[in-house]
């Protein structure tokens, strides 16, 4: 409601009326002349259109046959996965039995009964902030899984101080590895710096499995005697070689093996039918093609979730698919310079560094506490915030998790780097941008045009290394 200005007693809030004469205006009014003026319109606009800079900095593979066969070489090392659990109440907690597969030393393995009867063994046990697990040098007696909680590893450095390995955290596992070892020890300590839970398995209750079932024991032995073959430092089948000798010696002889069963990477979509009132299509076409502009948007739409896929897809997208053996935790939790530092030191020629907005807001506090300012890198004409050279892309499709916690990708990317690659098909019919089509489907009896929208696409990672993350990322700020 308007009020009186109190030094006109006007009505503030109300428009200056057209110029008049004993109330009656002297001249066209500007709601009348509106009337036949034309009005300069925008195109229409969308809030949710983002940078999209993981499908701009990919690079894309024409897929032919909609398909994308990776070969690698053959690989001894088994790589470690993560353990999933059911909880029951606090005092129930089990591993699903399934999952134990994930432990390399399980990998393969498909007697179920035997993986439920393993799995009801482990028992689970509560630790509290700074309780020590194993100390280097101890007998391996159990293995444990983490069910939640943070546990550094750690050494006497060479001096006698403390020397930080790394951070285990829920779904890891620890004393697997002693499979095939007589008398194994410990050869790092681990303490908990959280409060947490773990499932623990006596070695004598996998001695007892492994004597009453054949098919286990068989698969240990399979398991020992591939990981006793040479290998390269990644683990895969070596190939023999002498360097520096002198005169005629005898000359090792090998050859490079394949794997026999490599991955296929076939096309996904993303689809959609746009509807079209033909009375729409052919009057109100001027000065924008309704059509053009509604197809654009859709366009739009879909290449936002071909992003949200190439992240989040179980089958290819990144947080599901790149290797356990290339995931690290967060040292302290927030997302310091050290830990963009060891995630960088995990591969070679790092091109792409992709968090959430609120990901890098938190990184850069953390520069901030430490003096620290970020470089920057260009990129396409803009400035990119970067880490060591490394541009930081802002990707919104990167999920930040209830508890607060998201995650940092890092790439490698090219197939002449053996990095990540986008896969499409160009060249199919009625294509609008490269992978993607838009097919004239017919007019209904009601009128209506459809058009079916289509985008073809998937994502491959040529070799382990070449994607990592560093996971449990804390975006919340600290009180100083």
């Amino acid at each position: 409601m308007s009020t009186p200005d109190s030094a006109t007693g006007s009505a503030i809030d109300e428009p200056a009326p057209d110029p008049s004469v004993d109330g009656q205006p002297t001249s066209l009014g500007t709601r009348a002349a509106r009337q036949l003026a034309t009005t300069t319109k925008s195109e229409p606009q969308m809030q949710a259109i983002t940078s999209r800079w993981l499908l701009k900095t990919l690079p894309w593979v024409d897929v032919k046959g909609g398909a994308y066969r990776v070969n690698r070489r053959l690989t001894l090392r088994t790589g470690r996965g993560r353990v999933h659990f059911e909880h029951n109440g606090a005092d129930d907690i089990r591993v699903v039995p399934q999952t134990l597969t994930e432990l390399p030393v399980l990998r393969g393995y498909s007697d179920t009964d035997v993986l439920r009867e393993i799995a009801a063994r482990f028992q689970a046990r509560e630790v509290r902030p700074g309780q020590v697990l194993f100390e280097a040098g101890q007998p391996v007696t159990e293995a444990y899984l983490v069910v939640h909680g943070r546990f550094t590893r750690y050494t006497a450095g060479k001096y006698g101080e403390e020397e930080v390995l790394g951070v285990v955290t829920d779904g890891d596992q620890m004393g697997d590895e002693a499979v095939g070892q007589v008398d194994p020890l410990w050869l790092s300590s681990v303490r908990a710096e959280t409060a947490g839970v773990v499932l623990a398995l006596s070695w004598a209750v996998v001695e007892e499995f492994t004597e009453r079932a054949p098919s286990l024991a068989a698969h240990l032995r399979a398991y020992i005697e591939r990981q006793r073959k040479p290998v390269n430092r990644k683990g895969e089948a070596d190939v023999p070689l002498q360097a520096g000798h002198v005169g005629e010696p005898t000359l090792p002889g090998g050859f490079v093996d394949y794997e026999l069963a490599p991955r296929d990477y076939e096309l996904s979509l993303t689809q959609t039918v746009l509807r079209v009132h033909t009375r729409v299509a052919d009057l109100y076409n001027d000065p924008m093609d309704q059509t053009e502009q509604q197809i654009r948007l859709t366009v739009e739409e879909i290449r936002e979730r071909q992003e949200w896929e190439l992240v989040n897809n179980r089958e290819f997208g990144l947080l599901h698919n790149v290797d356990h053996g290339q995931r690290i935790s967060t040292y302290t939790g927030p997302p310091t310079p050290d830990d963009l530092d060891e995630l960088l030191s995990m591969r070679r020629r790092t091109k792409v560094l992709l968090a959430h907005p609120k990901t890098i807001a938190a990184f850069f506090r953390q520069c901030n506490r430490r003096g620290l300012v970020p470089g920057t890198a260009s990129v396409d004409g803009h400035e990119i915030p970067a880490w060591r050279g490394v541009p930081i892309f802002p990707c919104g499709k990167i999920p930040i998790t209830d508890d607060h916690t998201s995650s940092i990708i890092a790439l490698r990317t090219g197939e002449a780097d053996q990095g990540v690659v986008g896969l499409h098909q160009t060249g199919i019919p009625e294509e609008y941008r490269p992978g993607l089509n838009v097919r004239f489907m017919g007019i209904d009896t009601a009128a209506i045009i459809s058009y079916l929208v289509t985008a073809y696409y998937s994502l491959a990672i040529l070799v382990p290394d070449a994607a990592g993350i560093l996971e449990n990322v804390q975006l919340g700020r600290t009180a100083d």
